[in-house]
Formats: C-alpha cells, structure tokens, sequence
C-alpha cells in the first residue's frame, strides 16, 4: 500500500477556553492536518473536519468531528489543560503545575480520568490539580430532545489545516497561534451557543460580508449529529458491556492515555455526538485570584485514520490499554464477536457474499444498500432480518402501503431470495390493559403473564413462512416478545430501538384504535393510526432464502 493509499487524515488539536478574571475571555483553536486523502486516479475524498463551537459569556463549548468526505474514517481525540494566575502586585503569571508554559502547547497537562468516573480526574495524575478549578460536561443529553444541529463544514479541503471554528472559537491558524486571550480566528458562522443551529437552516458563504474558508459561494444545510447512544465512558466501564452494546455511536475513553475513541466507524455525511458540551470555571479561581488574572485553556488533539489503518493508534508510543486492540478491531469490523466469513457491518455486499448460518442474532450488516439486523436463524435455509432503520414519517394505517413501496425499490439481488410469508387478515389485538402487568425486567420490557389465555390470539401471530406472496412485513407483538431474549436480537431496550434511538411501529392494533410500538426498547400501545413523525415509522421486516450445504 502506498503513501496515497494509507489516507491518514491527520492530527488536529483545539485549544480551549480561557478565563481572565480581571474581564477578558479567550478561546483559540489549533489544528495540525497533513492529509493523504486519495487515489487521484479513482477521486475519492476522504476527510473529517473538527467543529468547535465557544460562547464565553455562557461557556458553551461543543466539540464534536464531521466526516465530509467518501468513505468512513476512525476518529479519536485527547485533551489537555493549562491554567496561570497573577496577582495585581506580580510580575509575572505562575502556571497551576510546574514546567508547563501558555507558549508550549506540548507542555500542557493531560486529562486524565479515573477509570470508573470520567467527570473524575485521576488522582495519581497531575491532571488531578484542575478538578479545584475546572469542571468539564462530557457527553450531551437533553430530556425530550433529539440531537443537536451544526453547520457543515464549507472547507472540503483535505489538506486545509483549519478547524470549523465558530462563536468565541479561535482556530490556531486563522489566530495567528494568539496567546493573548483576545485574538480573532473564527473559521465558522456562528454565536457558538448552545442550540445555535435548528432544523431546515441554510447558509451560503459570503452572504454576511464574511467569506469562510472553504467553497466561497456553497450553500449548506444544517444537519443532524448522531443520537448519543451512551454517555462517554472509559475503557474499563466499556469492558462491562454485552458484546451486543460494545459497538455504536458513543465516546470511549483509554484512561491509561486520555485518547477518546468514537466507538464506530464515523460514516460519510455524518457527525459524531459532542465529546465536549461544556467547560465552566468554579468559584475557586476567585479564591485563588483575589485581585489578578488568571488564563485556562483546553488543548484537544484529534486523529482522524482510515479504517485500514487502525494499528497506528496502537503504535503511537503510547501506554494503550490492554483492551485498545480489541476495541479497535470491534469498530473495524462493527462486531466484537467472530460470526465468520461475513463483510463488515457498514461494507455495503451483494446477497451472495454473506453466510447467514453463521451470524449471530443482532448482528448488523449492509447488504445492496441497505443496511439491516440480523434476527434469527430459522431453520431449513430461511432467516428473519429487519432493517436497521425506520422508514419515518409513516403513520400506522399506511403502513402496508409503505411497506409494498419499500420492497419494490429493492435491488433484484435481495427480492430474488426473499420467501413468502403468511399474513393475518385482521391482526389480533390487545389493549395495554391486558397486556400489564409487566416483567421486571425493565420498562414495560414483556408481559408478566404473556402464557395467560388472554394472550392466545396475539400469541398466536408469529411470522412464519407461507403462501406465495414475497413481501416485506411489520413484526408482530408475539415476534418482539420471542425475539427478546438474552440469546436474541433484542436482548436489551436498547436494542430494541431502530437506528439512531428511533421508534418503530409493529403491526398489532389496539382494540381502541391504537397501534403498538416500540418507543425506547419499552412495548407501547399509544400510537394513533394517522398519527406520524420524522422520529420513527415503520420498520420493514424479510424472511430470506439461503440454501444450506
């Protein structure tokens, strides 16, 4: 492999807020990116750009990555802090720990949580001297709300050094490498607030009498970041999880090096949830400063490699935790388990290159364009899948005319294996009141008493193969309640949900003119038939054909 082909995307860093007590605020960004992005023969763009979004007045700060270019890239990022004061009667300013320097960025204090607790600076660190004085929001979660929107990026620029820098944000370069807590280097449009950019905005560059780096006349439309699927956590708690949850859109940290790892290969169009939401002073700094200045910064290094190239991150000189390489294979490969010769998650095949005999329920896999989880092996050659994602804004009483318009767009490769299925002419119902009482197993997870009589209708309305029609189809309460098991696809609420946390119909009604669904992994009987969103719909199912050996 040549030099073109490595497509390392290269190291970025931002340089974080700071704080003068005697009135002023600065912020600067810093980003160093030596890319090789392609084979110029074939003109793929590979490229990845850091957004740093600053506002001092309310200390808003979201750090997040966007992936602009053709192909997915692996992302990590690594903070490091800086903290000075002065008093008015002093000379000059002392930094918070000893040899480090506002000028040496390579000086500056690692972050470094403690292995249980990201929001705790490890105590056998010198990271642990800015707990006193800086308290870092990792993560971001809003009750009832979806994911934030950003801008993006003009710059598609792959060997353009600049960040996306907006608000009070100053990029290292368009800043001049400013240590003076006041120079511009804004790179972006934007207030840098919290919620800044909302659904549907566009902006064209240079309509403000300010022309950003990148495409000088390109409009662009605000876009959605990934739904957090979990808060950040270290490499430790990340052990802790199923096999099932060890891959998806969340933050992993190696606390051994501070590096954050985006746990998933980061998609072309899309733009990982924040690392960072906010970064507030405590009142210890007043304590510290009666009468003088004090100057904090935040210096966040991001690496951004092709796939192929992973092992750099193990080769960086670094004390990785043991853990890293499996990590890393997990995300290369979408699965943390071997479930044999499959393509990768995300590598879009052909029906042909699979072996569904050998995958395990849950699995997630891209076949002709579209990507679906594994369900069950179900004898005989014949496998039940589902697509990952809903097909939004689907209310319930189309959902068949949705569904027969799903299947037609499907490439001749998939149709040509699907098999037919039987379907009830009038679903069975059941009314939330006769579902209840509820397992503990978590909200609303099974009926309690799912083998009472009441249930013998809806029990009795399994997906099965039959008949002659080939078809797409909505699952069934009995299928959810079957398939959500330990061993299963669904053995969590959290893998109940479709991609990115949305909501999804089944196909049984209520008696009362409602619908079932799944809502956050929980069994829900409270949809209206006309009622629709762009937050879920309907989730279209297949029994697949592959003959066995």
């Amino acid at each position: 492999m040549n030099k073109e082909q490595k497509r390392k995307l290269g190291v970025i860093a931002v340089l974080g807020l700071t704080l003068l007590v005697g009135g002023t605020f600065a912020f600067r960004s810093f980003e160093q990116q030596a890319i090789n992005d392609r084979e110029r023969e074939h003109n793929v763009n590979v490229g990845g750009r850091v957004h740093d979004y600053y506002n001092r007045d309310t200390e808003n700060k979201d750090v997040f990555i966007e992936n602009y270019g053709e192909r997915s890239i692996m992302a990590r990022i690594r903070l490091s802090e800086f903290l000075e004061t002065r008093q008015r009667n002093e000379d000059n300013f002392t930094p918070l720990v000893s040899g480090t320097s506002r000028e040496n960025v390579g000086s500056w204090t690692r972050w470094i949580p403690s292995a249980t607790d990201i929001n705790d600076r490890a105590n056998n660190n010198a990271s642990n001297a800015f707990d006193r004085y800086s308290q870092l929001s990792f993560g971001w979660s809003r009750e009832g709300q979806t994911a934030p929107w950003y801008l993006p990026t003009f710059n598609h620029d792959n060997l353009d050094q600049r960040t996306a820098a907006a608000g009070h944000a100053r990029d290292w370069i368009a800043g001049s490498g400013a240590t003076d807590g006041s120079t511009d280097g804004t790179t972006h449009p934007g207030e840098g607030t919290d919620g800044f950019w909302s659904s549907g905005t566009s902006y064209t560059n240079g309509s403000q009498s300010i022309t950003w780096p990148g495409s000088a006349t390109a409009t662009r439309t605000t876009a959605q970041n990934l739904e957090q699927e979990r808060a950040p956590m270290t490499i430790e708690q990340w052990e802790t999880l199923s096999d099932e949850n060890k891959v998806g859109n969340f933050w992993v940290i190696d606390q051994q090096t501070g590096w954050a790892y985006w746990a998933n290969r980061l998609e072309p169009g899309e733009a990982t949830s924040y690392l960072l939401d906010a970064a507030v002073m405590t009142d210890a700094i007043e304590e510290t400063v009666f009468n003088g200045f004090s100057y904090y910064a935040i210096n966040v290094e991001s690496e951004l490699i092709s796939p192929d190239q992973r092992n750099e991150f193990l080769n960086d000189g670094g004390n990785n935790h043991v853990l890293l390489a499996e990590f890393l294979t997990g995300i290369n490969n979408g699965v943390m388990f071997d479930d044999g010769p499959n393509p990768a998650p995300n590598e879009s095949s052909a029906p042909s290159e699979f072996n569904f005999s050998t995958m395990r329920p849950g699995r997630i896999f891209t076949m002709a364009g579209e990507q679906y989880r594994y369900l069950e092996d179900m004898g005989n050659g014949d496998h039940m899948i589902i697509r990952n994602d809903a097909l939004r804004n689907v209310h319930f009483s189309n959902q068949e005319v949705a569904l027969a318009s799903w299947y037609d767009r499907l490439d001749d490769t998939v149709q040509a294996i699907v098999r037919p299925v039987v379907m009830p002419n009038n679903v069975p119902s059941i009314s939330e009141l006769d579902a209840s009482p509820w397992t503990a197993g978590g909200v609303r997870w099974l009926p309690l008493q799912w083998n009472d009589n009441r249930f013998d209708a809806v029990r009795g309305d399994r997906t099965v193969v039959g008949g002659t029609t080939q078809r797409a189809f909505a699952l069934s309460f009995a299928d959810v309640v079957r398939l959500s098991t330990a061993a299963g696809p669904f053995p969590t609420h959290r893998a109940r949900e479709a991609a990115d946390a949305r909501w999804w119909q089944l196909r049984t009604p209520t008696p009362d003119g409602h619908a079932w669904g799944i809502s956050e992994g929980a069994l829900f009987g409270r949809s209206t038939m006309t009622g629709s969103n762009s937050h879920g719909g309907v989730r279209p199912a297949l029994i697949i054909h592959q003959p066995t050996n």
